[in-house]
């Protein structure tokens, strides 16, 4: 399955794996819910053979990049839903701000990452026509004391340094 297409026929996009590196060294993930053989992040990964959808998250550190099609709500959903059993979920997805699925389910997220530029998936030269954002869904078991809105930040990922700025708002 090639992911990083730029076209409506494919709602795959492949991580960039310096930004999947970046913050698996501040997550340590254990569990790729999202994934295909050849795209997996993690040793231990769903598929569409065994369906993300449908497993149990917890308590695992997840990563999750989804189809950025129709189906984004209910894996949104799903993150959230994990989180309050006790995963920890950091999603890489499209900054479709204006979508009921973003309103209903984003921004019942820890913390949101808009990210600064726009990425290149997979092995792609040119940038994704779209902003893209990490949203983190910290475990609620861990977490007593959930602020009622996400965090909000600005964040630049530097490909050759490998390294993540964070810029506060």
């Amino acid at each position: 399955m090639t992911r990083g297409l730029f076209s409506s026929r494919s709602d795959e996009w492949a991580t960039p794996q310096y930004v999947f590196n970046i913050l698996n060294e501040e997550f340590n993930f254990q569990l790729d819910v999202c994934a295909t053989s050849d795209n997996s992040k993690c040793n231990v990964f769903f598929d569409k053979q065994v369906d993300g959808l449908k497993q149990e998250w917890s308590p695992f550190r997840c990563w999750m990049n989804p189809p950025y099609g129709k189906n984004i709500k209910q894996w949104m959903k799903k993150a959230h839903l994990e989180s309050q059993k006790g995963a920890l979920v950091v999603c890489l997805i499209p900054s479709r701000t204006d979508t009921k699925w973003w309103h209903e389910h984003v921004m019942k997220s820890t913390e949101i990452r808009f990210i600064s530029g726009r990425l290149s998936f997979g092995n792609e030269k040119q940038s994704a026509p779209f902003p893209s954002s990490v949203v983190i869904y910290y475990p609620e078991l861990d977490n007593p004391y959930k602020l009622a809105v996400p965090i909000i930040r600005s964040v630049k990922f530097d490909k050759g340094w490998q390294q993540l700025t964070i810029i506060d708002l």
